[in-house]
């Protein structure tokens, strides 16, 4: 296949022109942002010594990716249709245009990021010194052209007219693609002056020496032909744009629809005046004491492909309804290629729809006892579980459905299904659950779901989905605080500041030998309040069970026989806890936790030995990830 691209050397002083005349322009994606002073000078001291500065690419207009344009920053109003779109080199061109040719003061930021006026002069005697550093001939000065000190009461630099520009042998980057002029004139001057051979030198020499390689500088430009499809462009620009504004899906979709006149950016963050989608979904169903809902991981990204996964759906049900079968039946796809080309018609049909299904999400959450983002198993669970949502609509509330996408759910946590690249089950899931539901045979999720017993030994942080996917589970089996005896409904959860803490202290198990490695299991881990928490301490539990039974000042003690009770509703044997029996207690309670799981998932947990490729990560960097 013939390459879809071309790379082509075009002097620096023509590509600043096309940039001024609207030849080359922006996509709208492309977000305005200012280069810092310092980055500025270095670019410019780069081209003066012919010093390479990176290529530039660009794209074709008229194929298959339309985007609204927007001219180079500072460039005037374009009165030519762009024949070419930068996707990448943005910031070098913007910066080279505004300091070199754009003729006007340019707008940067100090070290101290502080937003400044400058205009960029070259030192010709220092840029002629072999011993000086290049970028040190490369000064900015302020709106006046004049450089003080002294909290502004000493000026020691003033090129404010064309003859001081001389006098201090400082030439105007902004008048070098008109340098002639400039020389012309200082040629004039020169006859003034009693040292004008020696000055006429360091006149042909910087024009040999610096202004050449200027004008003779060669950018190396990729240029993409216009069929490039939406997906390369995508993918393309994300490996090559590392300084920029990364373009994801959503900001291609965004620059596609403005061309269409639709601001997809509205959609998403609001105007101002009313909150965007984004705001809506992180402050759905946010439990009091919450800062933020479950959904307020959900990205525009996230958004977007559960919209074109649900019109998949809906155009594969349209077509089989229409008697398409087999092969001839639209695929259902969660790709990027399946975001990218998402019409805008499909988009404002089912943009509402799938945001309500979003909620729907976060109050199958709550249910199910997961309140925080940071609790939740996986992120990108929520995309198949939105567009279930959306094609079930109220047929999802009754209990025997209910139970269907609960036993799903939990067999992809503890499968641990979702956790590597899942664009194939995301699509998969999206139509063989709601089948499910109306009498269809059972998911693959379901069957693929295996969990070890063994597990349960290596699970010791929030790294794994399966570790989260535990602590919701106790707390949804009806867990109660060991102190206070109150279930962790969402207002109790934050109210109490509830987390995952240790049945056996970190501290009494190391002061026994116990390693790390099996006290930090999950196993030894239980939902608690932190005053709870604090309570318990780092001494046996005989001795904290003891604490809460007295109670103290403020706390009233607890009963025997209510406290065993708490106990019991963590799955934990009191009479083990109460005997300081470490090994016992998490043999009985592993035992307890598997049976949880295998009600919670509707399958049996492999209970024989496995080998695994591999360490679980867990076990590297323990302290640092917990810390994190």
């Amino acid at each position: 296949m013939p390459a879809a691209f071309t790379t082509n050397p075009i002097a620096l002083g023509e590509l600043l022109k096309e940039c001024h005349n609207g030849t080359i322009q922006l996509p709208d994606f492309q977000r305005s942002w200012v280069w810092d002073e310092d980055r500025i000078k270095s670019l410019i001291a780069s081209v003066s010594r012919a010093f390479p500065i990176g290529a530039v690419m660009t794209l074709q207009v008229g194929g298959e990716v339309e985007f609204k344009p927007r001219p180079i920053e500072g460039a005037p109003t374009p009165e030519r249709d762009a024949s070419a779109l930068v996707l990448d080199g943005q910031q070098r061109l913007t910066s080279l245009y505004q300091v070199a040719y754009r003729g006007h003061v340019v707008e940067t930021v100090t070290a101290k990021k502080k937003r400044v006026q400058r205009w960029f002069y070259i030192d010709m005697q220092k840029a002629l010194d072999l011993e000086t550093d290049r970028e040190s001939a490369v000064v900015g000065l302020p709106e006046d052209r004049k450089l003080k000190s002294d909290f502004n009461r000493k000026v020691d630099l003033d090129v404010s007219t064309r003859e001081l520009e001389f006098e201090n042998l400082m030439f105007p980057v902004s008048e070098l693609f008109r340098a002639e002029d400039w020389l012309d004139e200082f040629n004039d001057y020169l006859f003034e002056r009693d040292d004008r051979q020696a000055l006429k030198e360091v006149q042909r020499r910087f024009r040999k020496e610096i202004i050449a390689n200027f004008m003779s500088y060669q950018v190396p430009v990729i240029a993409l032909a216009k069929d490039t499809s939406k997906e390369a462009v995508c993918i393309v620009f994300e490996k090559v744009n590392t300084g920029g504004k990364p373009l994801d899906a959503f900001e291609l979709i965004t620059a596609m629809y403005a061309a269409d006149g639709h601001e997809l950016r509205k959609d998403w963050y609001g105007d101002g005046s009313q909150p965007g989608r984004e705001q809506r979904l992180a402050q759905a169903y946010r439990a009091p004491g919450a800062s933020k809902g479950i959904l307020a991981g959900v990205g525009n990204t996230d958004f977007l492909q559960a919209v074109a996964l649900l019109d998949s759906v809906e155009r594969r049900e349209a077509a089989r309804a229409a008697g398409a079968a087999g092969s001839d039946l639209p695929q259902v796809t969660a790709t990027r290629a399946a975001i990218l080309g998402l019409p805008l018609t499909a988009y404002k049909r089912y943009q509402e729809r799938v945001e309500v299904a979003f909620l729907t999400v976060a109050r199958f959450l709550h249910t199910q006892r997961i309140f925080r983002v940071y609790d939740l198993p996986y992120q990108s669970q929520l995309v198949p579980l939105a567009v279930m949502f959306a094609i079930l609509g109220d047929e999802w509330e009754p209990q025997a459905t209910r139970a269907k996408i609960e036993q799903w759910y939990w067999n992809g946590v503890f499968g641990e299904l979702y956790g590597s690249t899942t664009e194939t089950r995301i699509a998969r899931d999206a139509v063989e659950v709601p089948a499910w539901v109306r009498g269809g045979p059972v998911p693959t999720t379901v069957t693929d779901a295996t969990f070890r017993a063994d597990r349960l030994l290596t699970m010791r942080m929030r790294l794994s989905a399966a570790y989260k996917g535990v602590n919701a589970l106790l707390m949804g089996a009806g867990a109660r605080d060991f102190r206070t005896g109150q279930q962790f409904g969402d207002a109790v959860f934050f109210d109490e500041n509830v987390d995952i803490h240790h049945v056996f202290p970190q501290k009494w198990c190391e002061d026994h030998g116990i390693a790390r490695s099996v006290y930090d299991s999950i196993i030894n881990k239980t939902p608690l309040s932190a005053r709870t928490n604090r309570i318990i301490g780092g001494v046996a539990p005989s001795s904290y069970l003891s604490r809460l039974e007295s109670g103290g000042v403020d706390t009233p003690g607890v009963a025997s026989s209510v406290l065993d009770a708490h106990l019991e509703s963590h799955l934990i044997d009191p009479d083990l806890l109460r005997a300081d029996d470490f090994a016992a207690f998490m043999a009985a309670r592993q035992r307890a936790l598997i049976s949880l799981i295998e009600h919670k998932t509707g399958r049996a947990v492999y209970q024989g030995e496995a080998s695994e490729e591999g360490v679980d990560v867990e076990s590297i960097g323990e302290e640092e990830a917990e810390a994190a």
